[in-house]
């Protein structure tokens, strides 16, 4: 587990995936457009290795917001563009663009095809390697509000023993309506499996559609 139960505000989790993962694991491969840190990387990664968990290839369907909790920050870009204010030398325009956490949360979800609202965040608490309550609770709160349909939250940190990350995709509690709405949106059982009296129950329910006018 990425995080302790009692922090999950009651979210289920649907699927979770951490950097460096247990076992051999290398360092996450570059990502195009960001450079001199591997802080992005780091993020979209433990991003993509979640999301692939349950939704298998991209797009990922209904709405995904997106979530970064960073304590740390990602101090090698800062330090980068420190060193780059030294007379004498010149900051590139990447490292403005990189130094705004939303960058790398743009880029997961055009991949991803994320719809959602995305949400950068400094916790007061962090354990590197765990998704801190503070996320949880705003999870809940975007799920609740009805803002995103899942939350995939991500947690981030560069400490002197490595960086660190993980993740975790997040729906509200299971309710009758909440697998109905699994069911409709995520891949699970096709139309053609459906029973003969679950569509003539839906064809006696459901309005006809009305021509256009």
């Amino acid at each position: 587990m990425t995080t302790p139960a009692d922090h999950t505000h009651g979210l289920r989790i649907l699927a979770e995936a951490r950097h460096p993962a247990p076992g051999p694991d290398g360092p996450p491969p570059p990502l195009p457009g960001f450079s001199a840190s591997g802080f992005n990387p780091l993020v979209a990664d433990t991003a993509e290795r979640c999301l692939r968990a349950h939704h298998g290839e991209p797009p990922a369907p209904g709405r995904t917001a997106l979530l970064l909790a960073s304590a740390s920050g990602d101090l090698e870009t800062a330090r980068a563009i420190e060193r780059s204010a030294e007379p004498g030398q010149r900051t590139g325009p990447l490292l403005f663009f990189q130094s705004n956490p939303n960058a790398v949360l743009g880029h997961i979800a055009a991949r991803w095809g994320l719809n959602g609202p995305v949400v950068a965040i400094c916790p007061a608490e962090a354990e590197p390697g765990r998704v801190p309550a503070e996320a949880f609770e705003l999870a809940a709160l975007l799920l609740q509000d009805g803002d995103a349909d899942r939350v995939l939250a991500v947690a981030a940190e560069q400490t002197p023993d490595g960086d660190l990350a993980a993740a975790v995709l997040l729906a509200g509690p299971a309710t009758e309506s909440g697998r109905a709405e699994t069911e409709r949106t995520e891949p699970g059982r096709a139309e053609t499996e459906r029973t003969e009296p679950e569509r003539a129950e839906t064809e006696r329910t459901e309005p006809a559609a009305r021509p256009w006018p």
